[in-house]
């Protein structure tokens, strides 16, 4: 068969990028078999200038410059776009009106497999521009779901993990311990599940070990890409 091609927006960071392409390529070598992997054209950018607008709060700069990337996956032949970042679906509106091929959010996919499982008042842990920024919030609420975050010790100190540790390889047996504390908080607050809301947080945290039902939003998003594909669904 003829597989559609993914564009993916990536290197943000590439810790969360290697598991898009891991990911994206063991669904498609389960569900065809043998030695078959997907057709993925990846534009990785420097993070460390996504995270000098993210500071400086130039978001719209930020969007133009992905938008400008995904035109040239779109140009090179990507059938789809998907940012493989939770965070710079902040700017999800300029890409897509960049392109003129489906563009796959991770929000909304998100909500919806909440949605399947019954989930409403999920917690989010993701870094600090996603937990307050309001863009994820509001996404999620026009599907009826009610987004909960941690007090702003546990978003900063969220934040920290994500970029501190987890975007350089480093996974911490103490920093797991202080989120699975989150996720207790919130359970007792009346938290129903917990978004995994950053790529990298599935490097420490596992969905099915925690005081909560998980729901990690990039193990998500690459079924749907594969889904896309391969023109069927799961």
């Amino acid at each position: 068969m003829e597989l559609r091609t993914i564009g993916l927006l990536g290197g943000m960071s590439f810790e969360g990028s290697s598991v898009y392409y891991r990911l994206i390529n063991e669904a498609v070598r389960t569900r065809l078999g043998s030695l078959h992997s997907a057709q993925i054209l990846l534009y990785s950018v420097d993070f460390q200038k996504i995270v000098d607008l993210q500071k400086a709060g130039r978001w719209e700069e930020a969007g133009d410059h992905l938008a400008a990337i995904a035109r040239r996956l779109e140009s090179a032949g990507a059938d789809c776009i998907m940012i493989g970042a939770v965070t710079m679906h902040l700017v999800a509106p300029a890409v897509q009106q960049a392109i003129g091929i489906p563009f796959l959010h991770i929000v909304d996919e998100t909500a919806r497999r909440l949605l399947d499982a019954g989930c409403r008042k999920p917690l989010l842990l993701a870094t600090r521009y996603t937990m307050e920024h309001g863009f994820y919030q509001a996404r999620m609420q026009t599907h009826g779901i009610s987004v909960m975050v941690p007090d702003d010790a546990g978003r900063t100190l969220t934040h920290n993990i994500i970029f501190d540790e987890l975007c350089a390889g480093k996974v911490l047996d103490a920093s797991r311990a202080a989120l699975i504390s989150l996720v207790e908080a919130a359970k007792a607050s009346g938290a129903d599940s917990v978004i995994f809301g950053c790529t990298e947080i599935c490097m420490i945290l596992e969905t099915d070990k925690l005081p909560l039902p998980g729901f990690d939003s990039t193990a998500i998003h690459v079924d749907v890409a594969v889904d896309f594909a391969l023109g069927t669904p799961a």
